[in-house]
């Protein structure tokens, strides 16, 4: 078994930790239209059910950090978040979206029940004051430039802000030029900082511009490594799942299909489940 992390509450029914069952974040890389997003959300809600794992819809208003500034950036934060809040009230499912600038953090917070830190931000402190000053729990992706122990100093300023509602996330780390790898060894030193891990599947098989004008990557290694992370010991699996991913708007090469994520997040959980069982 691995070593207890704090449990972290999302909603009144959902929390993220030890003592919890497993939690699937996952959903499109942007909200591409309202009927995908309630499409997509409701099929993954019927499949996390049917595993018995927790589940947070996963969709970004806005992608601010795409490579290229020809490409789609999502439907903008109103009409953007006005589609998760329907997203909630409509599959039951709580929400996780992406802020880039701390005044998005005070109307994000109304329409989701955690915030994201992307990873490229992940050491801007008035973003993540302003994050942990709506009191919703926030994710924080750690940088590829960054050591899984740096993510203390990550951790004192949400504190300082006055939250310990705080989730860290693995996505990969920079390895020479349009690559990323993951230290598997890095997932059991975050836990150390006692806050949950979460893994991010699908952002770790980036190769990151190596498409010259996008993002590059293997959505077939994004299961092995999922696999492996859930072997070491995470509470939360990150990934992005599309209808068709070959057609996203974004992060193509790396979202999963979503026909195939109850055998995905099924095989994962096996593992999770028998390693919280040994002694």
């Amino acid at each position: 078994m691995t070593a207890p992390v704090k449990s972290v509450g999302i909603t009144d029914q959902i929390s993220i930790g030890t003592g919890n069952p497993l939690c699937i974040l996952a959903g499109p890389c942007v909200i591409e239209s309202r009927e995908m997003a309630l499409q997509t959300a409701g099929e993954l809600a019927r499949i996390c059910r049917d595993l018995g794992v927790n589940f947070v819809f996963k969709s970004s208003f806005d992608k601010a950090n795409r490579t290229s500034i020809r490409s789609f950036r999502g439907l903008g934060i109103d009409r953007g978040l006005r589609i998760l809040q329907e997203v909630r009230q409509t599959c039951g499912a709580p929400v996780i979206t992406d802020v880039h600038e701390a005044w998005q953090c005070a109307p994000a917070a109304q329409a989701a029940d955690i915030l994201q830190i992307p990873a490229f931000l992940a050491r801007q402190t008035d973003l993540l004051e302003a994050a942990a000053k709506t009191g919703k729990p926030v994710n924080v992706k750690k940088g590829q430039f960054m050591a899984p122990w740096d993510m203390k100093n990550v951790i004192a300023k949400l504190q300082e802000a006055g939250t310990d509602k705080i989730l860290l996330c693995e996505r990969g780390t920079s390895f020479g030029y349009n690559n990323l790898v993951v230290d598997m060894a890095g997932l059991a030193e975050m836990r150390t900082l006692g806050f949950p891990v979460v893994f991010d599947a699908t952002h770790s098989v980036q190769k990151p511009s190596a498409q010259g004008v996008s993002t590059g990557g293997s959505r077939a290694m994004a299961e092995p490594l999922m696999r492996a992370a859930a072997a070491v010991g995470i509470d939360a699996i990150f990934a992005e799942v599309h209808p068709s991913p070959d057609t996203a708007l974004s992060d193509a090469p790396n979202q999963l299909e979503l026909s195939r994520a109850k055998e995905i997040f099924g095989a994962a959980l096996k593992i999770h489940l028998l390693v919280n069982q040994l002694p």
